[in-house]
């Protein structure tokens, strides 16, 4: 087309028709800016359609991992939880029970000292959007805000306590091997019986903390799951 052009401005001007050689000139500039513009239009409109496949697979997949998560939380409440019932109990009536009932004593210490899960979450999708700073460029600001909370200090904090929860279960554990090999009570005078409360207290209080805060993680991920 460009050249057609030339050819026709070179037989202009050997006509000596200098001003429709400058209209022609002109046309030729206009058609050549045109031509850029919409060859950036479809490149902005290529980057745009990339871009958007790549947000949708990002969130299909972070839903995917989140539907994970959830799984795993819910697994570690419904592990924990019966602790808490245990200590309950054990808080209210340990001396009664170790002096008049040694086998509700033990059955409520084998609830307690069963083996303890804390919760990790699968951070694949997420790791590999911001890895690159992908999403940062992703339209759903919203959705973006809500999962870099959740990675970010949700899931942060989670950890964290997760880490002190698993050292005090550890000294617990360690402390009271006797008691967790046979799942029976050795004999104790009753300050170890205190002393013992007071042991499982610090891991109790970590622990009902722990799983309040594994409820409210739950309730983000829902928030994340539901978006469209």
């Amino acid at each position: 087309m460009i050249k057609f052009f030339r050819k026709i401005r070179q037989n202009l001007l050997l006509e000596g028709k200098t001003g429709k050689y400058l209209k022609y000139a002109i046309g030729e500039i206009i058609l050549v800016v045109i031509g850029i513009l919409i060859a950036l239009q479809i490149n902005n409109w290529n980057e745009s359609r990339k871009q958007s496949i790549a947000e949708k697979e990002f969130i299909t997949s972070l839903k995917n991992d989140l539907k994970e998560d959830k799984a795993f939380i819910e697994r570690v409440i419904k592990l924990n939880e019966p602790r808490i019932e245990a200590y309950e109990i054990l808080n209210r009536n340990l001396f009664n029970l170790y002096n008049n009932d040694r086998p509700s004593l033990d059955s409520l210490f084998k609830v307690y000292f069963r083996s303890q899960r804390t919760f990790y979450p699968i951070s694949g999708s997420y790791e590999s959007a911001i890895s690159g700073n992908q999403i940062t460029l992703f339209r759903n600001k919203e959705l973006v805000q809500k999962v870099v909370k959740l990675y970010n200090s949700t899931y942060d904090r989670l950890i964290d306590n997760g880490q002190i929860l698993d050292e005090r279960w550890a000294f617990l554990s360690k402390k009271y091997s006797y008691e967790r090999r046979t799942g029976t009570f050795r004999e104790m005078k009753p300050e170890q019986l205190t002393e013992f409360l007071n042991d499982v207290y610090h891991h109790y209080k970590q622990m009902e903390w722990y799983l309040e805060q594994l409820k409210l993680a739950k309730v983000e991920i829902d928030t994340i799951i539901i978006e469209k």
